[in-house]
């Protein structure tokens, strides 16, 4: 087993400390924020909290540092895209982006396994890409009234490479994030 495998029964501060740390992280991520002129999603590095979310703490932990990211965002604190916080971003048109969060990186924990495999984790990046985007692009079909080919064109086309490199980025630091998480959980 992999380094990875530490995380299982980490004590219960550590965890805490791991999810609110990527909580915050991922607001940190919101606030590096590229609007494009043709679309209301703009590029952010939210995407590449989630994935890392999911590759260094699991699935179970994943979900629940961005479950924690989104509560702090509906208690008002300024951690959604553009300094908002509130009820505001869970209403607009990209909530179905940040709503999906939570089940994205529980979804890239799961398959990712012990992120042992450079290739299977990459994998398990893109199938969470593939759910934020999903939500993302139906949810802002839903608000504003687009076809399937409209939403992609808004809501997926014009990410999809710089969510490719983010994905890359995220499984080539994930190694050395486990090895640095491992020892933290270590150092009882």
């Amino acid at each position: 087993m992999l380094e990875a495998q530490v995380l299982h029964q980490p004590r219960t501060a550590t965890r805490l400390a791991l999810i609110t740390g990527f909580a915050i992280f991922t607001g940190i991520a919101a606030q590096v924020r590229i609007p494009l002129p043709f679309t209301p999603v703009p590029i952010t590095l939210q995407v590449l909290a989630v994935i890392l979310a999911g590759l260094l703490l699991g699935a179970r932990d994943g979900f629940f540092s961005q479950l924690l990211y989104l509560g702090l965002v509906a208690a008002g604190l300024p951690l959604a895209t553009g300094g908002l916080g509130g009820f505001a971003p869970f209403i607009g048109p990209t909530a179905g982006y940040l709503l999906s969060f939570p089940f994205a990186a529980a979804l890239v924990g799961y398959l990712a396994g012990d992120g042992s495999r450079r290739l299977h984790s990459f994998a398990a990046a893109l199938a969470g890409i593939a759910a934020i985007y999903l939500c993302g692009a139906t949810w802002l079909a839903l608000t504003l009234h687009l076809g399937p080919a409209q939403a992609l064109a808004l809501g997926v086309a014009p990410f999809f490479l710089a969510d490719l490199a983010k994905a890359l980025l995220a499984v080539l630091v994930a190694r050395s994030g486990i090895a640095l998480i491992g020892q933290i959980a270590g150092s009882r």
